[in-house]
C-alpha cells in the first residue's frame, strides 16, 4: 500500500510539474515565438538598440517570462483589447528594473563607441577596462543622484559637453586611464 501511495504521489507531482499545474507550461513554442516577434518592435528604443543580440535575447526572455507568469493562458493574453499596451508596459517595467538593480547597465545608456566619439574614452579599451569604467561611473552616478528619477532628469536636462554626467565620465576616465580631455571654448568672430 505504501508503494502504491508513493508512486501515486510521484506520478501526481510529475504530472503537475509538466502539465496543467505549471502555469509556464501553458504556452506553446509557437505562442512564445509570437510574443518574441512582438518584442522585436521595441528593439528601436534607445536603451534596447545598444544591446548586443545576446543581451537583447536575455532582455526579451525576462519580458516574456514576466508576461507568461502574469497571463498563464496565452489565449487570455492575446485576446486582451490592449495587448500591445500590456507588452509595452512590461518592456518599460523591465528596463526600469534593470536600471535600478544593475548599475552596469550604464554601458547601454552611454555606449562605449559614443564615449570614444565624444573623446571621453580612448579607443581600444578591452572589456575589463570598459567594465571598470562603467563600474566607476555607476558608483559616481549613485553618489551624485539619490534617485533614478534625479539621474534621468539630469541626463534629459543636460545636453552640453560640460554637463554634470559628462564630468563624472571624465573623472572616471582620468582616474582609471590617465585620460584627460580639455574643453576649450572657442570664440567665433564674424
Amino acid at each position: 500500500m505504501k508503494k502504491f501511495l508513493l508512486s501515486a504521489v510521484v506520478t501526481a507531482l510529475f504530472f503537475c510539474n509538466f502539465t496543467a499545474c505549471s502555469p509556464t507550461s501553458q504556452w506553446s513554442r509557437e505562442e512564445r515565438q509570437s510574443l518574441r516577434e512582438m518584442l522585436r518592435d521595441y528593439r528601436r528604443m534607445v536603451y534596447l538598440n545598444n544591446l548586443t543580440e545576446a543581451e537583447y535575447m536575455l532582455f526579451s526572455d525576462n519580458v516574456a517570462s514576466a508576461i507568461e507568469t502574469a497571463y498563464p493562458l496565452y489565449t487570455t493574453f492575446i485576446e486582451m483589447p490592449a495587448v500591445n499596451d500590456t507588452v509595452q508596459y512590461y518592456v518599460v517595467t523591465t528596463i526600469v528594473e534593470q536600471l535600478n538593480t544593475d548599475a552596469r547597465n550604464m554601458r547601454h545608456i552611454f555606449p562605449y563607441k559614443m564615449l570614444v566619439a565624444d573623446s571621453i574614452l580612448p579607443s581600444g579599451l578591452d572589456r575589463i577596462q570598459q567594465n571598470a569604467f562603467y563600474k566607476c561611473l555607476s558608483q559616481r552616478v549613485n553618489q551624485t543622484y539619490p534617485t533614478l528619477e534625479d539621474f534621468i532628469y539630469a541626463v534629459a536636462a543636460d545636453t552640453t559637453s560640460n554637463s554634470a554626467v559628462a564630468n563624472l565620465q571624465r573623472q572616471c576616465a582620468s582616474e582609471l586611464f590617465g585620460w584627460t580631455v580639455e574643453i576649450v571654448e572657442v570664440d567665433v568672430v564674424n
